[in-house]
């Protein structure tokens, strides 16, 4: 499901803002993007996002403000000289009188490294972040609390047009069985007068009872309907039923298309493939909810 929150605290003059997008996705993924200085925060981010979060692509940044320099990185003297002294030795040797930019050296790799803050201090930060994460989890659920009531209503929608058809289904299902009865004996009665030959009830009854046999769909009708409701319960549960309403989705499909092979009656296959339709739409409604 898709949702955005975002939150920031103060610490010691230091402004943490996070910002948590998500988008749909069947699993769960996270992109954390974090400053060095706080790098040693993604674990424990990455945990209270999957406590809170279970589907979706989710987002993660986190911004500093108000940071003084001596905060965020240090110099490494020691190789700052090593790199001086190198450039120093070189321009000697060609005799090259050239000024060495100290500035510039500053862009080389490893020159400035990230500080990294005592253990009193990282576990200030890291109450401080996680907080503030928690925060801007809760306005991103709330969001998605919004968009999921909409899924419910167009699930709800789909669901109740799966029952209009399987009511039709059911009714026809009846008279199916008569007017299978009734062809039959119209058309062995006409194959039976060609060769004048008289009609034997037993065997025209055992046939009739072999088709019934096969083409018998009330199991399946009342499993599909077993599985709308469950679903439906589903919905109303107030916990993370993603998965739960694909399995359930799944097996809505499965009877779907038992029903359809063994009913050989044109009206009854209609309905079954307006519902295998309502089924495909909530397939991917589906893969929306958390």
């Amino acid at each position: 499901m898709t949702g955005y929150g975002d939150a920031e605290g103060q610490l010691n003059g230091v402004t943490y803002t996070v910002e948590i997008r998500a988008v749909n996705n069947r699993y769960f993924k996270t992109r954390i993007k974090l400053p060095e200085t706080v790098a040693f925060l993604e674990e424990d981010i990455e945990k209270l996002l999957r406590r809170n979060l279970s589907r979706g692509t989710v987002s993660y940044v986190l911004r500093l403000k108000n940071v003084s320099a001596n905060v965020l990185f240090d110099i490494d003297e020691t190789a700052l000289q090593a790199y001086m002294e190198k450039l120093s030795r070189i321009a000697s040797s060609v005799d090259i009188k050239c000024p060495i930019d100290v500035g510039g050296l500053l862009n080389v790799p490893g020159i400035l490294v990230p500080v990294s803050p005592d253990e009193e201090k990282a576990e200030q930060i890291k109450r401080k972040v996680l907080s503030v994460t928690q925060e801007a989890i809760e306005k991103l659920k709330q969001m998605r609390a919004a968009e999921g009531a909409v899924l419910a209503a167009d699930l709800d929608s789909h669901c109740e047009a799966i029952r209009r058809n399987l009511e039709q289904i059911r009714a026809r299902s009846v008279s199916v069985l008569e007017e299978c009865h009734r062809k039959l004996r119209k058309r062995v009665n006409g194959l039976l007068a060609e060769a004048k030959l008289k009609l034997d009830e037993e065997a025209l009854a055992r046939e009739v009872a072999i088709f019934a046999d096969r083409s018998d769909i009330s199991e399946e009708i009342a499993r599909l309907d077993s599985h709308l409701q469950q679903f439906a319960e589903s919905c109303q549960v107030n916990e993370q039923a993603g998965r739960r309403l694909d399995f359930i989705n799944q097996e809505m499909f499965r009877e779907a298309n038992t029903i359809a092979s063994k009913a050989s009656d044109t009206e009854i296959a209609r309905c079954v493939v307006d519902i295998k339709c309502r089924i495909d739409r909530i397939k991917e409604q589906v893969q929306n909810i958390e």
